[in-house]
């Protein structure tokens, strides 16, 4: 491809998506036209060359904190959240198999019967061979939230970049749905967004990608075409790298 509108300006990726992007205008679970939208945009990128690995969550169907704030064991409750992101990552691989696009789901918990274990340089090779890899279950512990999980992936398989999809165009000084004079951010440090608070991801998350000099992205999922735009390298959302003022 020799037309620099065709281009990707990174090999591979890490995109992260939340469980609650894929309930669309629901309350629950996973609408079959969000899904089979987000698989067509995945599916965009892997036809540019680029090797695409995929962290989803599981909020959408269980979230461990929020049961463990009804009463229930945190670690039974994370056990059932890390469930669910596998429910998403089988759906995920279903939409983008039903658009011709290879796909796997590996999981941090062992569910033979479903899904591979996740073993990295498995996962490597089939991103090698331009198979979308899901990265589902978490790290298998509880505590550590997908976010980390999606950090963690992220710097195993060397990817160039952490895309963490969101419902807003980026990190804002405040949350832009309550607060009118919240002000969007084009470029941050790490430090600078454990310092201010924000809420990219959680710490455990920043502090990986800090240290690893992972660079993170922060777009609107609900966006259609700005995944596409994102890695051509035009400036969509939030930019966070190190050093960055």
């Amino acid at each position: 491809m020799s037309d620099a509108s065709t281009r990707s300006i990174y090999k591979r990726v890490l995109l992260k998506l939340s469980g609650e992007a894929l309930m669309g205008t629901g309350d629950y679970g996973i609408d079959p036209a969000v899904i089979k939208r987000i698989a067509a945009e995945i599916g965009q990128l892997v036809d540019l060359g680029i090797e695409v690995g995929l962290v989803i969550g599981g909020g959408n169907i269980f979230r461990g904190a929020g049961l463990a704030e009804s009463g229930m064991d945190r670690v039974s409750g994370d056990h059932m959240g890390m469930l669910a992101t596998v429910m998403n990552a089988l759906a995920m691989q279903d939409a983008l198999e039903k658009l011709g696009y290879s796909a796997r789901v590996m999981s941090a918990l062992a569910i033979h019967q479903v899904c591979e274990d996740y073993i990295r340089r498995r996962a490597v090779r089939h991103l090698e061979k331009g198979r979308v890899v899901m990265f589902a279950a978490g790290t298998g512990n509880p505590f550590f939230t997908t976010d980390s999980a999606a950090s963690l992936r992220a710097i195993e398989i060397n990817a160039d970049v952490v895309i963490k999809a969101t419902k807003v165009d980026g990190v804002y000084s405040s949350d832009p749905m309550k607060d009118p004079d919240a002000v969007r951010y084009e470029r941050l440090s790490y430090d600078e967004v454990l310092e201010k608070k924000l809420m990219v991801m959680d710490a455990t998350a920043i502090v990986l990608c800090r240290d690893h000099g992972m660079s993170l992205k922060i777009f609107n999922i609900n966006d259609h075409g700005n995944l596409l735009r994102l890695v051509k390298g035009e400036s969509v959302g939030t930019v966070v790298e190190q050093g960055q003022a």
